[in-house]
Protein backbone atom coordinates (compact mmCIF):
# COMPACT_ATOMS: atom_id res chain seq x y z
CA UNK A 1 0.00 0.00 0.00
CA UNK A 2 1.36 3.41 -0.95
CA UNK A 3 1.88 6.38 1.05
CA UNK A 4 -0.68 8.88 1.69
CA UNK A 5 -0.50 13.25 0.88
CA UNK A 6 -2.71 13.40 3.83
CA UNK A 7 -1.01 12.91 7.48
CA UNK A 8 -4.71 11.69 8.91
CA UNK A 9 -4.81 9.27 6.32
CA UNK A 10 -1.67 7.85 7.14
CA UNK A 11 -2.21 8.38 10.76
CA UNK A 12 -5.23 6.15 10.30
CA UNK A 13 -3.88 3.03 8.47
CA UNK A 14 -0.53 3.29 10.67
CA UNK A 15 -3.38 3.25 13.97
CA UNK A 16 -5.43 0.30 12.21
CA UNK A 17 -2.15 -1.61 11.42
CA UNK A 18 -0.71 -1.12 15.19
CA UNK A 19 -4.09 -1.49 17.08
CA UNK A 20 -4.21 -3.14 20.88
CA UNK A 21 0.26 -2.42 20.61
CA UNK A 22 0.13 -0.38 23.34
CA UNK A 23 4.35 -0.47 22.93
CA UNK A 24 3.63 1.91 19.90
CA UNK A 25 3.83 5.51 20.39
CA UNK A 26 2.52 8.51 18.68
CA UNK A 27 3.62 11.59 19.07
CA UNK A 28 1.41 14.18 17.35
CA UNK A 29 4.07 17.95 16.74
CA UNK A 30 3.88 20.89 15.51
CA UNK A 31 7.31 21.98 14.77
CA UNK A 32 8.50 26.05 13.74
CA UNK A 33 6.59 26.85 10.62
CA UNK A 34 3.12 25.18 11.75
CA UNK A 35 4.20 21.86 9.53
CA UNK A 36 2.27 19.01 11.38
CA UNK A 37 4.41 16.06 11.94
CA UNK A 38 3.59 12.56 13.48
CA UNK A 39 6.53 10.59 14.96
CA UNK A 40 5.85 7.00 15.31
CA UNK A 41 8.32 4.16 17.33
CA UNK A 42 8.35 1.26 19.38
CA UNK A 43 8.64 2.15 23.21
CA UNK A 44 12.23 0.48 24.70
CA UNK A 45 13.73 -0.11 20.88
CA UNK A 46 14.33 3.73 20.26
CA UNK A 47 17.12 5.84 22.24
CA UNK A 48 15.01 8.32 23.34
CA UNK A 49 17.49 10.90 24.30
CA UNK A 50 19.14 10.58 20.60
CA UNK A 51 15.67 11.03 19.40
CA UNK A 52 15.50 14.43 21.48
CA UNK A 53 18.52 15.66 21.37
CA UNK A 54 19.18 15.10 17.62
CA UNK A 55 16.10 15.20 15.87
CA UNK A 56 13.21 16.69 17.96
CA UNK A 57 15.01 19.53 19.52
CA UNK A 58 16.19 20.88 16.03
CA UNK A 59 12.65 20.80 14.97
CA UNK A 60 11.19 22.45 17.35
CA UNK A 61 13.10 24.85 18.86
CA UNK A 62 16.08 25.76 16.53
CA UNK A 63 14.65 25.65 13.53
CA UNK A 64 16.25 26.06 10.21
CA UNK A 65 19.63 27.81 10.12
CA UNK A 66 20.14 31.23 7.74
CA UNK A 67 21.05 30.96 4.30
CA UNK A 68 19.68 27.64 3.64
CA UNK A 69 16.36 28.79 1.44
CA UNK A 70 14.05 27.12 1.04
CA UNK A 71 13.66 23.19 2.64
CA UNK A 72 11.30 20.77 0.63
CA UNK A 73 10.73 18.29 2.88
CA UNK A 74 11.98 16.37 6.47
CA UNK A 75 13.83 14.17 4.41
CA UNK A 76 15.96 17.20 2.88
CA UNK A 77 16.68 18.10 6.28
CA UNK A 78 18.41 14.97 6.79
CA UNK A 79 20.40 14.75 3.72
CA UNK A 80 21.73 18.79 4.89
CA UNK A 81 22.88 17.35 7.59
CA UNK A 82 20.17 19.14 10.11
CA UNK A 83 19.78 15.74 11.67
CA UNK A 84 22.88 14.37 13.63
CA UNK A 85 21.80 10.39 12.75
CA UNK A 86 23.85 7.85 10.92
CA UNK A 87 21.22 6.37 9.43
CA UNK A 88 18.14 7.70 7.57
CA UNK A 89 15.65 6.19 4.59
CA UNK A 90 12.92 7.42 2.34
CA UNK A 91 10.33 4.95 1.87
CA UNK A 92 6.39 5.42 0.53
CA UNK A 93 5.31 1.98 1.11
CA UNK A 94 3.43 1.17 4.38
CA UNK A 95 4.26 -2.42 4.84
CA UNK A 96 8.06 -1.59 4.67
CA UNK A 97 7.48 1.08 6.95
CA UNK A 98 5.80 -1.05 9.57
CA UNK A 99 8.41 -3.16 9.36
CA UNK A 100 11.11 -0.72 9.77
CA UNK A 101 9.23 0.25 12.85
CA UNK A 102 9.23 -2.52 14.05
CA UNK A 103 12.81 -3.24 13.61
CA UNK A 104 13.68 -0.19 16.04
CA UNK A 105 13.75 2.87 13.55
CA UNK A 106 11.41 6.07 14.46
CA UNK A 107 9.33 7.29 11.81
CA UNK A 108 8.56 10.93 10.90
CA UNK A 109 5.24 11.56 8.86
CA UNK A 110 4.78 14.63 7.26
CA UNK A 111 1.95 16.73 6.35
CA UNK A 112 1.91 17.06 2.71
CA UNK A 113 4.72 14.91 1.88
CA UNK A 114 4.18 11.59 -0.09
CA UNK A 115 7.00 9.31 2.23
CA UNK A 116 7.89 8.90 5.83
CA UNK A 117 11.53 9.37 6.93
CA UNK A 118 12.82 6.60 8.88
CA UNK A 119 15.73 7.39 11.26
CA UNK A 120 17.70 4.73 12.67
CA UNK A 121 17.51 5.59 17.14
CA UNK A 122 17.74 1.55 17.43
CA UNK A 123 18.60 0.74 21.53
CA UNK A 124 17.35 -2.31 22.91
CA UNK A 125 18.84 -3.94 26.40
CA UNK A 126 21.39 -6.78 25.37
CA UNK A 127 23.99 -9.02 26.67
CA UNK A 128 27.32 -8.35 26.77
CA UNK A 129 30.41 -9.89 25.23
CA UNK A 130 31.44 -12.58 27.39
CA UNK A 131 33.18 -16.05 27.90
CA UNK A 132 31.94 -18.84 25.92
CA UNK A 133 30.50 -21.75 28.94
CA UNK A 134 29.85 -24.49 26.28
CA UNK A 135 33.16 -23.95 24.53
CA UNK A 136 35.86 -23.56 26.83
CA UNK A 137 39.76 -23.43 26.15
CA UNK A 138 42.68 -23.05 27.90
CA UNK A 139 44.15 -20.20 25.54
CA UNK A 140 42.66 -18.43 23.15
CA UNK A 141 40.05 -15.25 22.70
CA UNK A 142 37.63 -15.28 25.58
CA UNK A 143 34.96 -13.76 23.32
CA UNK A 144 31.68 -15.13 22.41
CA UNK A 145 28.95 -14.55 20.21
CA UNK A 146 25.95 -12.34 21.70
CA UNK A 147 22.63 -12.59 20.70
CA UNK A 148 23.01 -8.60 18.56
CA UNK A 149 23.64 -10.22 15.05
CA UNK A 150 25.46 -6.85 13.97
CA UNK A 151 27.86 -7.37 16.76
CA UNK A 152 28.43 -10.61 15.93
CA UNK A 153 29.12 -9.38 12.61
CA UNK A 154 31.67 -7.11 13.82
CA UNK A 155 33.59 -9.84 15.76
CA UNK A 156 33.94 -12.01 12.31
CA UNK A 157 35.20 -7.90 10.40
CA UNK A 158 37.58 -7.45 13.29
CA UNK A 159 39.47 -10.56 13.02
CA UNK A 160 39.17 -11.41 9.35
CA UNK A 161 40.30 -7.88 7.75
CA UNK A 162 39.39 -8.55 3.87
CA UNK A 163 37.19 -6.59 1.43
CA UNK A 164 36.92 -10.37 0.21
CA UNK A 165 34.70 -11.53 3.61
CA UNK A 166 31.47 -11.35 2.24
CA UNK A 167 28.32 -11.22 4.02
CA UNK A 168 24.82 -11.80 2.53
CA UNK A 169 21.89 -10.79 4.24
CA UNK A 170 18.09 -12.51 4.24
CA UNK A 171 14.89 -12.31 6.08
CA UNK A 172 13.33 -15.47 6.52
CA UNK A 173 10.71 -15.87 8.43
CA UNK A 174 6.66 -14.52 7.25
CA UNK A 175 6.32 -13.77 11.30
CA UNK A 176 9.47 -13.02 12.62
CA UNK A 177 11.35 -11.75 9.41
CA UNK A 178 14.34 -12.84 11.19
CA UNK A 179 17.81 -11.72 9.13
CA UNK A 180 19.77 -13.79 8.59
CA UNK A 181 23.52 -13.34 6.95
CA UNK A 182 25.75 -15.68 5.00
CA UNK A 183 29.39 -15.00 5.49
CA UNK A 184 31.70 -16.41 3.99
CA UNK A 185 35.47 -15.63 1.97
CA UNK A 186 35.04 -14.64 -1.42
CA UNK A 187 37.74 -16.99 -3.88
CA UNK A 188 38.21 -19.64 -0.49
CA UNK A 189 34.48 -20.57 -0.17
CA UNK A 190 33.11 -23.22 -3.16
CA UNK A 191 30.98 -20.36 -5.19
CA UNK A 192 28.82 -23.65 -5.68
CA UNK A 193 28.86 -24.25 -2.08
CA UNK A 194 27.74 -20.69 -1.81
CA UNK A 195 24.87 -20.83 -4.48
CA UNK A 196 23.53 -24.13 -2.63
CA UNK A 197 23.64 -22.32 0.71
CA UNK A 198 21.71 -19.58 -0.63
CA UNK A 199 19.27 -21.19 -2.76
CA UNK A 200 18.33 -23.69 0.69
CA UNK A 201 18.02 -20.16 2.98
CA UNK A 202 15.46 -18.45 -0.08
CA UNK A 203 13.21 -21.64 0.42
CA UNK A 204 12.69 -21.86 3.50
CA UNK A 205 9.05 -21.20 4.18
CA UNK A 206 8.32 -20.89 7.79
CA UNK A 207 6.43 -18.56 10.08
CA UNK A 208 8.78 -17.99 12.74
CA UNK A 209 13.04 -18.10 12.94
CA UNK A 210 13.54 -18.43 16.86
CA UNK A 211 16.99 -19.56 17.05
CA UNK A 212 19.71 -21.08 14.28
CA UNK A 213 18.61 -24.39 14.56
CA UNK A 214 15.45 -23.29 12.67
CA UNK A 215 17.81 -22.52 9.88
CA UNK A 216 20.06 -25.64 10.58
CA UNK A 217 16.73 -28.38 10.14
CA UNK A 218 15.41 -26.69 6.98
CA UNK A 219 18.79 -26.52 4.90
CA UNK A 220 20.25 -29.88 6.18
CA UNK A 221 20.46 -32.32 3.27
CA UNK A 222 18.83 -35.29 5.85
CA UNK A 223 16.56 -35.25 8.76
CA UNK A 224 16.74 -39.21 9.23
CA UNK A 225 20.94 -38.77 10.16
CA UNK A 226 22.03 -39.07 14.07
CA UNK A 227 25.49 -37.27 12.84
CA UNK A 228 25.26 -34.00 13.15
CA UNK A 229 25.71 -32.29 9.49
CA UNK A 230 26.82 -28.34 10.42
CA UNK A 231 29.36 -27.40 13.29
CA UNK A 232 27.49 -25.26 15.60
CA UNK A 233 30.21 -22.76 17.37
CA UNK A 234 29.71 -19.44 19.61
CA UNK A 235 33.55 -18.47 19.31
CA UNK A 236 34.74 -15.58 16.94
CA UNK A 237 37.74 -17.32 16.47
CA UNK A 238 36.87 -20.62 15.45
CA UNK A 239 34.37 -19.37 13.19
CA UNK A 240 36.80 -16.84 11.79
CA UNK A 241 39.38 -20.06 11.22
CA UNK A 242 36.66 -22.16 9.69
CA UNK A 243 35.69 -19.36 6.91
CA UNK A 244 39.75 -18.85 6.34
CA UNK A 245 39.96 -23.24 5.57
CA UNK A 246 36.65 -21.76 2.69
CA UNK A 247 33.70 -22.75 4.69
CA UNK A 248 30.59 -21.09 5.07
CA UNK A 249 29.32 -19.44 8.30
CA UNK A 250 25.31 -18.50 8.56
CA UNK A 251 24.49 -15.74 11.73
CA UNK A 252 20.94 -15.79 12.82
CA UNK A 253 19.84 -12.26 14.93
CA UNK A 254 18.61 -13.78 18.59
CA UNK A 255 21.25 -16.55 18.92
CA UNK A 256 25.02 -16.65 19.79
CA UNK A 257 24.94 -19.94 17.84
CA UNK A 258 26.77 -19.76 14.35
CA UNK A 259 26.28 -22.66 11.87
CA UNK A 260 29.58 -23.29 9.69
CA UNK A 261 29.06 -25.42 6.74
CA UNK A 262 30.04 -27.79 5.38
CA UNK A 263 31.02 -30.42 8.48
CA UNK A 264 33.30 -33.16 8.29
CA UNK A 265 33.12 -36.55 10.99
CA UNK A 266 36.88 -35.32 12.09
CA UNK A 267 35.71 -31.84 12.99
CA UNK A 268 33.64 -33.28 15.56
CA UNK A 269 36.32 -34.20 17.57
CA UNK A 270 38.83 -31.61 17.15
CA UNK A 271 39.46 -29.02 19.67
CA UNK A 272 40.22 -25.13 19.85
CA UNK A 273 43.56 -26.39 21.95
CA UNK A 274 44.55 -28.69 19.26
CA UNK A 275 45.66 -25.30 17.27
CA UNK A 276 46.81 -22.96 20.36
CA UNK A 277 48.94 -25.74 22.44
CA UNK A 278 52.41 -27.48 20.95
CA UNK A 279 51.57 -29.62 17.84
CA UNK A 280 53.02 -32.73 20.28
CA UNK A 281 50.96 -32.09 23.13
CA UNK A 282 47.93 -31.58 20.84
CA UNK A 283 48.53 -34.27 18.86
CA UNK A 284 48.44 -36.93 21.85
CA UNK A 285 45.34 -35.85 22.74
CA UNK A 286 43.60 -35.98 19.89
CA UNK A 287 44.87 -39.78 19.80
CA UNK A 288 43.51 -40.14 23.35
CA UNK A 289 39.82 -38.55 22.34
CA UNK A 290 39.94 -40.88 18.70
CA UNK A 291 40.25 -43.43 21.51
CA UNK A 292 37.44 -42.91 24.20
CA UNK A 293 35.63 -42.20 21.43
CA UNK A 294 35.69 -45.66 20.47
CA UNK A 295 35.05 -46.46 24.05
CA UNK A 296 31.68 -44.53 24.07
CA UNK A 297 30.11 -46.37 21.43
CA UNK A 298 31.55 -49.96 21.60
CA UNK A 299 32.31 -50.64 25.42
CA UNK A 300 29.02 -51.72 26.49
CA UNK A 301 28.12 -53.71 23.56
CA UNK A 302 31.91 -55.43 23.49
CA UNK A 303 31.29 -56.17 26.93
CA UNK A 304 28.26 -57.85 26.36
CA UNK A 305 29.10 -60.04 23.56
CA UNK A 306 32.47 -61.16 25.72
CA UNK A 307 30.86 -62.45 28.45
CA UNK A 308 27.28 -63.64 26.72
CA UNK A 309 29.20 -65.48 23.51
CA UNK A 310 32.26 -65.10 23.53
CA UNK A 311 33.88 -65.98 27.24
CA UNK A 312 36.88 -67.87 25.74
CA UNK A 313 38.42 -64.85 24.77
CA UNK A 314 38.39 -63.42 28.31
CA UNK A 315 41.56 -64.01 30.67
CA UNK A 316 40.35 -66.75 33.09
CA UNK A 317 40.92 -64.95 35.83
CA UNK A 318 39.14 -61.82 34.61
CA UNK A 319 35.72 -64.14 33.51
CA UNK A 320 35.92 -66.16 36.48
CA UNK A 321 35.48 -62.46 38.98
CA UNK A 322 32.98 -61.18 36.44
CA UNK A 323 31.23 -64.21 36.62
CA UNK A 324 31.14 -64.40 40.66
CA UNK A 325 30.01 -60.75 40.73
CA UNK A 326 26.86 -61.91 38.36
CA UNK A 327 25.67 -64.32 40.43
CA UNK A 328 23.42 -62.33 42.97
CA UNK A 329 22.26 -60.49 39.89
CA UNK A 330 18.46 -61.31 39.08
CA UNK A 331 18.83 -59.87 35.22
CA UNK A 332 20.83 -60.86 32.05
CA UNK A 333 23.57 -58.77 30.95
CA UNK A 334 21.75 -57.00 28.45
CA UNK A 335 19.11 -56.19 30.67
CA UNK A 336 21.21 -54.89 33.48
CA UNK A 337 22.80 -52.71 31.06
CA UNK A 338 20.02 -51.13 29.45
CA UNK A 339 19.08 -50.00 33.08
CA UNK A 340 22.04 -48.57 34.00
CA UNK A 341 22.26 -46.70 30.75
CA UNK A 342 19.01 -44.94 30.88
CA UNK A 343 19.24 -43.86 34.33
CA UNK A 344 22.91 -42.40 33.49
CA UNK A 345 21.24 -40.74 30.48
CA UNK A 346 18.29 -39.55 33.15
CA UNK A 347 20.75 -38.15 35.32
CA UNK A 348 22.65 -36.62 32.83
CA UNK A 349 19.64 -34.70 31.26
CA UNK A 350 18.50 -34.08 35.15
CA UNK A 351 21.80 -32.20 35.40
CA UNK A 352 21.31 -30.20 32.21
CA UNK A 353 17.69 -28.96 33.42
CA UNK A 354 18.34 -28.26 36.79
CA UNK A 355 19.72 -24.69 38.53
CA UNK A 356 23.20 -24.30 37.59
CA UNK A 357 24.00 -24.34 41.24
CA UNK A 358 22.87 -28.10 42.20
CA UNK A 359 22.76 -29.54 38.64
CA UNK A 360 26.30 -31.05 38.79
CA UNK A 361 25.63 -32.03 42.13
CA UNK A 362 22.70 -33.99 41.63
CA UNK A 363 24.17 -35.69 38.25
CA UNK A 364 27.25 -36.66 39.84
CA UNK A 365 25.64 -37.68 43.83
CA UNK A 366 22.98 -39.03 42.02
CA UNK A 367 25.09 -41.56 39.89
CA UNK A 368 27.16 -42.90 42.70
CA UNK A 369 24.44 -42.81 45.54
CA UNK A 370 22.20 -45.25 42.87
CA UNK A 371 25.14 -47.06 41.51
CA UNK A 372 26.01 -48.00 44.82
CA UNK A 373 22.98 -48.95 46.39
CA UNK A 374 22.35 -50.91 43.23
CA UNK A 375 24.97 -52.79 43.50
CA UNK A 376 24.71 -53.39 47.35
CA UNK A 377 20.75 -54.57 46.75
CA UNK A 378 22.15 -57.31 44.16
CA UNK A 379 20.07 -55.66 41.33
CA UNK A 380 23.20 -54.63 39.63
CA UNK A 381 26.16 -56.26 39.34
CA UNK A 382 29.07 -54.16 40.03
CA UNK A 383 31.29 -54.85 36.50
CA UNK A 384 28.03 -53.40 34.92
CA UNK A 385 28.56 -49.90 37.03
CA UNK A 386 32.36 -49.96 36.02
CA UNK A 387 31.26 -50.70 31.88
CA UNK A 388 28.24 -48.19 31.91
CA UNK A 389 30.21 -45.31 33.68
CA UNK A 390 33.69 -45.75 31.65
CA UNK A 391 31.45 -45.85 28.29
CA UNK A 392 29.84 -42.30 29.70
CA UNK A 393 32.34 -40.34 30.69
CA UNK A 394 34.21 -41.60 27.16
CA UNK A 395 31.27 -39.49 25.75
CA UNK A 396 32.83 -35.91 27.61
CA UNK A 397 36.21 -36.55 26.06
CA UNK A 398 34.73 -35.57 23.32
CA UNK A 399 35.27 -31.50 22.55
CA UNK A 400 32.09 -30.65 20.53
CA UNK A 401 28.81 -31.69 22.70
CA UNK A 402 26.41 -32.49 20.38
CA UNK A 403 28.59 -35.01 18.27
CA UNK A 404 28.67 -36.79 21.20
CA UNK A 405 24.78 -37.42 20.58
CA UNK A 406 25.14 -39.95 17.77
CA UNK A 407 27.55 -42.16 19.71
CA UNK A 408 25.30 -42.04 22.85
CA UNK A 409 22.36 -42.85 20.40
CA UNK A 410 24.14 -45.55 18.60
CA UNK A 411 25.14 -47.56 21.74
CA UNK A 412 21.39 -48.86 22.15
CA UNK A 413 21.33 -50.52 19.09
CA UNK A 414 24.86 -52.03 18.74
CA UNK A 415 23.80 -53.26 22.26
CA UNK A 416 20.54 -54.96 20.59
CA UNK A 417 22.73 -56.74 17.99
CA UNK A 418 26.05 -58.06 20.59
CA UNK A 419 23.06 -59.46 22.47
CA UNK A 420 21.70 -61.23 19.59
CA UNK A 421 24.00 -62.29 17.41
CA UNK A 422 27.64 -61.45 19.65
CA UNK A 423 30.41 -59.85 18.07
CA UNK A 424 29.03 -60.88 14.81
CA UNK A 425 26.82 -58.62 15.54
CA UNK A 426 28.78 -55.89 16.69
CA UNK A 427 30.68 -56.33 13.34
CA UNK A 428 27.40 -55.56 11.31
CA UNK A 429 26.65 -52.56 13.69
CA UNK A 430 29.93 -51.07 12.95
CA UNK A 431 29.86 -51.75 8.99
CA UNK A 432 26.28 -50.32 9.22
CA UNK A 433 27.51 -47.21 10.57
CA UNK A 434 30.31 -46.50 8.17
CA UNK A 435 28.15 -47.50 5.25
CA UNK A 436 26.04 -44.64 6.28
CA UNK A 437 29.16 -42.04 7.32
CA UNK A 438 30.61 -42.73 3.66
CA UNK A 439 27.44 -41.60 2.28
CA UNK A 440 26.94 -38.87 3.80
CA UNK A 441 27.67 -35.47 1.73
CA UNK A 442 26.41 -32.49 3.35
CA UNK A 443 26.53 -30.34 0.78
CA UNK A 444 28.20 -32.38 -1.60
CA UNK A 445 31.03 -32.76 0.64
CA UNK A 446 31.79 -35.96 1.34
CA UNK A 447 31.53 -36.67 5.39
CA UNK A 448 34.73 -39.22 6.11
CA UNK A 449 36.45 -36.80 3.65
CA UNK A 450 40.31 -36.82 4.08
CA UNK A 451 39.96 -40.41 4.97
CA UNK A 452 37.74 -41.34 1.83
CA UNK A 453 37.88 -40.22 -0.69
CA UNK A 454 41.80 -40.60 0.48
CA UNK A 455 42.71 -36.91 0.38
CA UNK A 456 46.29 -37.01 1.18
CA UNK A 457 47.62 -33.19 2.11
CA UNK A 458 45.01 -32.96 4.31
CA UNK A 459 45.53 -36.32 6.00
CA UNK A 460 48.16 -34.25 8.57
CA UNK A 461 45.61 -32.96 10.32
CA UNK A 462 43.26 -35.78 10.64
CA UNK A 463 46.12 -37.91 12.44
CA UNK A 464 48.36 -35.57 13.85
CA UNK A 465 48.43 -31.99 14.36
CA UNK A 466 51.82 -31.17 12.29
CA UNK A 467 53.65 -28.18 13.20
CA UNK A 468 52.20 -24.98 10.96
CA UNK A 469 56.21 -24.89 9.41
CA UNK A 470 55.10 -28.34 8.01
CA UNK A 471 51.68 -27.78 6.94
CA UNK A 472 51.73 -25.87 3.48
CA UNK A 473 50.23 -22.35 3.06
CA UNK A 474 46.91 -23.90 1.41
CA UNK A 475 46.18 -26.49 4.80
CA UNK A 476 44.64 -25.27 7.68
CA UNK A 477 47.09 -23.51 10.17
CA UNK A 478 46.93 -21.21 13.07
CA UNK A 479 43.32 -22.87 14.69
CA UNK A 480 41.52 -23.34 11.12
CA UNK A 481 40.62 -26.80 11.59
CA UNK A 482 39.50 -26.32 15.42
CA UNK A 483 36.20 -27.09 14.54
Amino acid sequence: MNFSTSMKENETLFRQAFQNCSDIQFRSLTIKGGIKILLVYVDGMVDTDVMTTNVLKPLLYDGLPEGLGTIDGIGQMCELGLFAVMQYQQLADISEIIDAILKGNAAILADSESSALLLNCTKFATRSVEESTNEAALRGSRESFTELLRTNTTMLRRIITTPNLKMESFQVGRLTKTEVVISYIEGLAAENVVKEVRSRIKRIKLDAILESSYIEESIEDTHYSPFPQMVISERPDIVSSCLVQGKIAVLTGGTPNVIVIPMTFWDGLQAPDDYYERFLFASMNRWIRYIFAIFSILFPSIYVALTNYHPEMVPPKLMLSITGLREASPFPTIIEIFLMEFMFEGLREAGIRLPQQIGPLVSIVGALVIGEAAVRAGIISAPIVIVVSTAGISSFVIPRYRFSFPLRMLRFPLLILSALFGLFGVALGIIAMLIHLIQLKPFGTPYLTPVTPLVTSKLKDVLLRWPRKLVSSNSPKGGADQT
